[in-house]
């Protein structure tokens, strides 16, 4: 009898069946088919169109149809049961029996139970990250259109910052950003960096710091580029308004670069740890031995090598500065995201999707909207399989005390050019100057290539 009950969790009907009920096992049967196929169906459209689960709508459907399975196969296992009549058993094999079947009612719920709540932190997780209240004030956002979700543009500009919001500072500095620019049709992307120390950068003349700033900004005697964001939140009267941080930086960045941002994202560098443990950490090569804590690198000593490192050491190989500079970090910080694009996998995200959604819940913000999640999916599908290369602005390349905007702008375009017209050739050496030209691929190599080349890709820079 628990038997028969048990294989009724498994072929509905089963039961009812073998107690002579065939009318009623057969119904159960065509149902449990009927569910099954549609099951397939949903599934084959996930396959041609992976973003479709991000939608609110789906998590929503998953949500509810796990909670009706859940009530459904309970309710299964208990007439199963009972039309194998267990009254026919002496009263111990009732007990038994019964003690049996209410543990396989539990156990046959506990997968939907387990279902529904991940969908349920996962849709609480990206409306609590892309919700209205932390986008960048003063931008009106475009309608998202499933035909074009990208309003006819052929590249999306994403500002990637990592924000260092220790105990020991106030307020947010973003040391490091990146920005990635993609190539929707192909997925090839340029990671752009600017250094943390780039100074007296400029505003366009619609932003409220170009006025405050006409020369370039000098705010604090320095006007690093990492105290824009800073400079901007602590000072509403100048922005016209309250938390405007990232917006003043992505002005800065864009009118920078001579392109436009479309969004940021930004992440806490210290719950940039977590997510590197929830993830399993991360495989570098790491070129020469990293010294990491205070001035003199006394916490720990990351060792030369090709090596499977954690979320603290992850976070420090990219942020250390001991025996090093600015600019080596930063080229260290590119081969940790190149690092990140190869290596998590869509099974190892969702393996690990509870303690990646605790992590991300408060180490992450961005302005990307929700409707435009599912259509990310695909593009960053194209952009796990295209070629990344990488472009830096760093001496004697560019001289961060007293940059060359022209230069900038120009190398800028050359590498996105490169990139749009990929054909398995790399940026040639940048001088002041000269226009950068195209040659064939070199071979991998373990370190990182002198400044004096304009983009490279991470395949070379990284020795992936």
């Amino acid at each position: 009898m628990i038997g028969w009950t048990a294989l009724s969790a498994v072929i509905p009907g089963a039961a009812h069946l073998r107690a002579g009920k065939r009318t009623a096992g057969f119904v159960l049967l065509v149902v449990f088919g009927a569910v099954l196929a549609g099951l397939v169906v949903f599934g084959l459209q996930l396959t041609q169109n992976a973003g479709v689960a991000l939608r609110d709508s789906t998590l929503n459907a998953v949500m509810i149809g796990a909670a009706v399975c859940a009530l459904a196969w309970f309710a299964l296992i208990l007439f199963s049961f009972m039309a194998l009549r267990p009254s026919r058993l002496p009263r111990g094999g009732q007990v038994v029996a019964g003690i049996m079947v209410g543990v396989l009612c539990i156990a046959v719920t506990a997968p939907f139970a387990f279902t529904a709540s991940t969908v349920k932190t996962a849709n609480d997780l990206l409306d609590a990250v892309t919700a209205p209240d932390i986008a960048s004030p003063g931008v009106t956002a475009s309608p998202i259109r499933a035909e074009d979700p990208w309003n006819g543009r052929k590249r999306v500009n994403f500002l990637l910052l990592g924000g260092d919001a220790a105990g020991n500072r106030i307020g947010v500095r973003t040391d490091s950003m990146t920005v990635a620019s993609v190539d929707i049709a192909s997925g090839n992307t340029v990671l752009i960096s600017l250094p943390r120390n780039l100074q007296y950068v400029r505003f366009p003349p619609s932003s409220p710091l170009h006025k405050q700033f006409p020369n370039g900004f000098d705010a604090e005697g320095q006007g690093l580029l990492n105290s824009v964001w800073y400079y901007a939140d602590n000072n509403p009267q100048v922005m016209g308004g309250k938390n405007r941080g990232a917006q003043a930086l992505r002005d800065a960045i864009s009118y920078t670069l001579g392109l436009h941002i479309d969004y940021y994202a930004i992440v806490d560098m210290f719950g940039f740890a977590a997510l590197i443990d929830a993830v399993g950490g991360l495989k570098i090569r790491v070129e020469r031995d990293v010294k990491w804590g205070g001035h003199f690198g006394t916490a720990g000593t990351i060792k030369a090598g090709y090596r499977q490192l954690d979320g603290e050491q992850v976070l420090w190989y990219g942020r250390s500065r001991v025996d090093s500079d600015d600019y080596s970090r930063m080229a260290r910080q590119r081969c940790v995201i190149g690092a990140m694009a190869q290596q998590i996998t869509p099974a190892t995200f969702l393996a690990n999707f509870t303690k990646i959604a605790a992590a991300a819940r408060h180490m992450f913000r961005t302005d990307i909207p929700r409707d435009l999640l599912e259509h990310l999916v695909p593009l960053g599908l194209k952009v796990k399989a295209a070629k990344i290369t990488s472009l830096q602005f760093v001496p004697p390349l560019i001289y961060s005390g007293d940059p060359d905007w022209k230069k900038i702008r120009t190398l800028t375009t050359e590498a996105i050019r490169e990139s749009t017209a990929d054909t398995g050739t790399v940026a040639a050496d940048a001088t002041a100057g000269a226009t950068p030209s195209a040659t064939k691929t070199k071979k991998p190599r373990a370190t990182p290539t002198s400044n004096q080349d304009a983009a490279k890709s991470l395949d070379e820079l990284c020795g992936f």
